[in-house]
Parts: structure tokens; C-alpha cells; sequence
């Protein structure tokens, strides 16, 4: 893999990397994730490990590598509730690429969103209708927002709105890292017919800064295997419905 770089060291873009060798983003992404490779992942950059430093790179790439077989568990697992002729929201994040790469390529669907990486995911499935709410680019997250795209969103008819969160807390509400992603998520709560948290079991009893929704707001709770039953207990009792992804996935 050192040849995708030129001789003086310099990054090479991820899918130009991926593509030099045949496989996708994804499995490129998570190989690069395992321990004592020679080359690492930064910022899209496919770079000498410990020759670049990762201070300053933004939250959505920190976070690409972390848990990433239980976010495939979890996705694999929510996948399982679309249906052919859906309108899908679909959250960001670092799990929901996995939804969307997840998806049965036959089922005709529509798929709103409003993250960079959800967008060009989706534009690149078959029988799929895209539309992406615009706005005010929010590189933390990769996210737009502005008052014309949350306008639009309470247009639309959703079936089905698939949720991120950082931390889900029985009684202290669904929490979320950045404060630009809340009122998008709180108009696809509004307006979806089912929704659908779906979040790796690390999240559970853990709060974040900004909090977008409680418990009750959401049909099911999609996870990862729970490792530890005081992370589940609280929710259980708080009325929560865990739709537990089982083991042998991912």
C-alpha cells in the first residue's frame, strides 16, 4: 500500500487509494483502522503513520474508526426495517454511512439527508431518489443547515427517520456533540412517521452537550450487543424498546 504515496511522502485521497487498488472507501477505511499499519487515515488523506500529527482534524473523521464493527452490526441490523417504496431520513454521523452502504441495492427509495457523506453515498445507489437539504456547510459534522432546508424537511413526508446520537440517557434525553445538527433532527422527529435511534451500545448512558429529543420520542432504539446490563437497565425501565443487533452480525 506505501506505493500509492509518492516517493517524498505525500498524502494520497482516500478513494483515489481505494480505487487504485480495487476495493471501496469503506474497506480501505476500516483496514487502514487496524493497528501497526504502516500508513494511516487523515482528513480523507491517506498518510505515513505518526508523520502528520491528527490535532485539529475535525470531529466526523476522528470519529470514522471508533467502534466501527458494532456501528456495522447496528446498521446491518436497522436495514432490516426499510421496505421498498420508503422515504427514508437519514441522520450523519459515523454509523449511518454504514446504513446507507447496507441497503438492498433493488428497493426503490427515497433518501433525504443533509450530510456530505450520506449525499454521496446515496447518490450512488440505483433506484434511489436523493435530496438534500442545503445550506450553511458545518465541517465539524459535514452538515448543512439553514432555515430554506428545515422549511423543506417540514414539507416532506418521511416513513421511516433513522437517528445518530452521542449519548442516550433514560432521563436526561438523547444528546448529540454539535448544536447545528438539533434542529434538524427535531423537524425529521416532527415529521416521520417511525423514528428510529440508531446508535453502537457505547452510547447508551452516556450525555453529550446538546440535547435534541427524549426517550419517548423514539419507536425503538437499534444496537449493538450490550456488554454490560447497567447500560441497558435504566433504558428498559424507562419504557425504551433496545432492538439488540444479534452477535453474529458484523
Amino acid at each position: 500500500m506505501q506505493d500509492l504515496l509518492r516517493q517524498d511522502g505525500a498524502p494520497a485521497r482516500l478513494e483515489d487509494a481505494a480505487q487504485a487498488i480495487g476495493v471501496s472507501s469503506m474497506t480501505l477505511r476500516r483496514d487502514l483502522a487496524q493497528p501497526g499499519q504502516a500508513l494511516a487515515l487523515l482528513g480523507g488523506y491517506v498518510v505515513p503513520a505518526g508523520r502528520f500529527s491528527r490535532r485539529g482534524q475535525y470531529t466526523l473523521e476522528r470519529e470514522q474508526d471508533s467502534h466501527a464493527a458494532a456501528k456495522r452490526q447496528v446498521a446491518r441490523h436497522a436495514t432490516r426495517l426499510v421496505e421498498d417504496g420508503d422515504t427514508l431520513f437519514i441522520d450523519c454521523g459515523t454509523t449511518m454511512p454504514h446504513v446507507v452502504e447496507m441497503l438492498p441495492p433493488e428497493l426503490s427509495l427515497t433518501i433525504i439527508c443533509y450530510a456530505m457523506n450520506i449525499a454521496t453515498l446515496a447518490s450512488r445507489r440505483p433506484r434511489t431518489q436523493m435530496i438534500l437539504l442545503g445550506g450553511l456547510y458545518h465541517p465539524a459534522s459535514a452538515t448543512f443547515l439553514s432555515e430554506e432546508g428545515l422549511e423543506n424537511l417540514r414539507r416532506l413526508r418521511i416513513n421511516k427517520a433513522f437517528i445518530s446520537a452521542g449519548g442516550v440517557h433514560a432521563t436526561r434525553g438523547i444528546t448529540c456533540t454539535n448544536f447545528n445538527e438539533v434542529p434538524v433532527k427535531q423537524v425529521a422527529l416532527d415529521t416521520a412517521a417511525q423514528a428510529i435511534l440508531v446508535v453502537d451500545s457505547s452510547k447508551l448512558g452516556r450525555l453529550k452537550p446538546a440535547c435534541f429529543a427524549a426517550l419517548p420520542a423514539f419507536e425503538r432504539i437499534v444496537t449493538s450487543p450490550i456488554e454490560r446490563p447497567e447500560q441497558a437497565a435504566p433504558l428498559t425501565r424507562a419504557g425504551a424498546w433496545l432492538d439488540i443487533a444479534p452477535a453474529t452480525a458484523g
